[in-house]
């Protein structure tokens, strides 16, 4: 059988019009030796990505191109896809902190918290959370806020060709990473803040490390001024570079800096507080360009601002010493109290003790709660939390069951990425990468 008769492997065109070889000269010898072919255009269809070095990630970005100048621009995602929504859907409610914190990749903390800010909306214990276990996730989603700022100031002065910004930039992120490693036992993919609290307290030399390294960032931030501020190659390539008004970013649901950079002094942590933010003081960081520059200066501001509530945490826990860190209701609380055991895993030997040969209740409860996992009351809710790209939120659904019905997120790099397009057209092919940095989206929590 010919390939002609087979419906599978049937011959077709797949160009429309003529087609051009185009090999390596300059474009404006492309130009010429095609003025003379009927209907042809200057305009060029190319893939920038998925594997890109400026994309952040797998991120598709469809550009026409007439020159070097930028006449369309679409987003291709979904490269990254995880099914982490889907997922959570056969798992405890404990079991989803361990899925979500893997979404958004640089700020993990923040998955968790808003996941479990909504899980506790459902359970109605919000009041009842540990007056230490809120100031340590305050603590611990403020360094988080450092260590993913860093990262995007980092990329960005890669992407620019700033090589001395990204090294920089990355030295610091590993000391944030190194406090998270003592506290949580993990870089990254933490599974730290828990529906009712944490998973353990501070370990005894904690606090002394957190104020080392606020003294120390307090010395290395200028560095990233002196270097960018007001350097006029680096503000030549920001300035009027992606460039967005308040109601363009407000017709678009766009939040974070995105949305400061116009001046408006939208943050969650003094609009809609949680978590006790109202009782700290800290300042809303707002720039007035609505450009790529503004929102690389209300970041660098951003972590100044993080640094001041960070040492208001570390001065609370120390009057805090011994106090709990999980809720008191049985029916809900993981053991949090961990002792690192023979087996180098993190067992309570007291908790132990008390399960294996004091109480068969107490070792029948804690089996059910580790293994099926405690009930939430039917019902939804609907957190949200300002992440370091803008508002993070958890829509989680309970049918009275042990696990999740629906579990969805509103991810504000999502939302932000919205704004390529129109932050990128008529503008040049360059440009291109300082808008897409300026909005910093992780394409962990774009596909989840």
């Amino acid at each position: 059988m010919s390939t002609t008769d087979d419906v599978y492997a049937g011959a077709n065109d797949t160009s429309e019009g003529k087609v051009f070889t185009v090999t390596g000269r300059d474009w404006d010898q492309i130009v010429e030796g095609l003025s003379g072919a009927e209907g042809v255009e200057e305009r060029v269809v190319v893939n920038m990505g998925p594997q890109h070095p400026s994309t952040h990630g797998v991120l598709r970005l469809i550009l026409e191109i007439e020159g070097e100048t930028v006449t369309e621009a679409r987003c291709g995602i979904g490269y990254l896809h995880t099914g982490i929504e889907k997922n959570m859907e056969f798992r405890s409610w404990v079991q989803g902190t361990t899925f979500v914190t893997r979404m958004d990749y640089l700020s993990p903390l923040f998955n968790e918290a808003a996941y479990c800010f909504s899980v506790e909306r459902l359970l109605d214990i919000e009041d009842d959370i540990p007056e230490k276990a809120q100031v340590m996730r305050v603590l611990l989603m403020e360094l988080n806020r450092l260590s993913s700022h860093l990262v995007a100031i980092a990329t960005g002065g890669m992407e620019l060709g700033a090589l001395t910004v990204m090294t920089i930039g990355f030295r610091e992120r590993e000391l944030v990473l190194d406090l998270f490693e003592l506290i949580t036992g993990l870089r990254m993919n933490h599974a730290f803040i828990r529906p009712g609290g944490v998973a353990q307290d501070l370990p005894p030399n904690a606090l002394q490390e957190i104020r080392d390294f606020t003294a120390l960032m307090r010395k290395r931030l200028p560095e990233y001024a002196a270097l960018c501020n007001a350097n006029p190659i680096f503000k030549a390539r920001l300035t009027d570079v992606g460039h967005l008004e308040l109601d363009g970013v407000l017709a678009l649901g766009l939040t974070g800096p995105v949305l400061r950079s116009t001046g408006y002094p939208w943050d969650l942590r003094k609009t809609q507080p949680y978590s006790g933010y109202e009782t700290y003081d800290f300042d809303v960081q707002t720039w007035d360009t609505c450009d790529a520059y503004g929102r690389f200066r209300i970041r660098l501001n951003e972590m100044w601002e993080s640094l001041r509530i960070v040492e208001q945490a570390v001065d609370r826990l120390a009057g805090l010493e011994g106090a709990p860190v999980m809720i008191g209701d049985k029916k809900i609380a993981w053991p949090s109290q961990l002792a690192i055991g023979s087996d180098g895993m993190g067992n309570s030997l007291d908790h132990i003790r008390h399960i294996m040969g004091e109480s068969m209740e107490a070792l029948i409860h804690h089996f059910k709660l580790v293994t099926e996992g405690f009930r939430v009351p039917p019902g939804q809710a609907y957190v949200p939390i300002e992440s370091p790209r803008g508002e993070l939120g958890a829509h989680v659904v309970s049918d009275g069951g042990t696990r999740p019905f629906r579990a969805h997120f509103r991810d504000p790099s999502f939302t932000n990425l919205q704004a390529t397009s129109v932050m990128s057209e008529g503008g040049q092919v360059a440009d291109v990468i300082v808008a897409i940095a300026s909005i910093d989206p992780v394409m962990g929590g774009v596909d989840r």
